[in-house]
């Protein structure tokens, strides 16, 4: 299983303010401590703000910051909010094209499993991820 680019954006920038709670953050300090492209924050965080993880503000003295406490964001929720676009596999997809559909088990398995995956993350908040993490702290911290 591989995350996709925008999952795991979304996880750096919520792990970033939670780790610098009650300040607004820009989208370049972020992005240079997670090592990641500018317009390719923009476009995952605009998706945070649409789902109710972030709230935005405008202007000079801009940036972000939750929207929610981090105790209350789980990180499964997270997950299937920016996997779900991807299917697991074709036979998950609605245009399933696999000559195997009508007899293979293995569709039943991989849902399974992926179920399993999900109820570990649904198990841990983004409070989990970043409360007494200090060393998550001192590399998201914003001067």
């Amino acid at each position: 299983m591989r995350l996709t680019m925008r999952t795991n954006l979304a996880m750096r920038v919520l792990m970033a303010c939670a780790a610098n709670p009650g300040r607004i953050l820009r989208k370049q300090d972020i992005a240079l401590s997670c090592n990641a492209s500018e317009n390719h924050l923009a476009q995952v965080i605009h998706s945070l703000g649409v789902m109710g993880y972030l709230r935005t503000v405008r202007g000079r003295g801009g940036g972000l910051a939750l929207a929610r406490p981090p105790g209350s964001i789980s990180i499964g929720e997270v997950f299937r909010a920016f996997e779900a676009e991807t299917p697991f596999a074709e036979c998950f997809a609605p245009d399933n094209t696999c000559p195997l559909a009508a007899a293979c088990r293995l569709r039943c398995l991989l849902a399974e499993a992926v179920e399993a995956f999900y109820a570990t993350l649904d198990r841990t908040t983004l409070r989990d991820l970043t409360d007494d993490n200090a060393a998550l702290e001192d590399l998201l911290k914003v001067a």
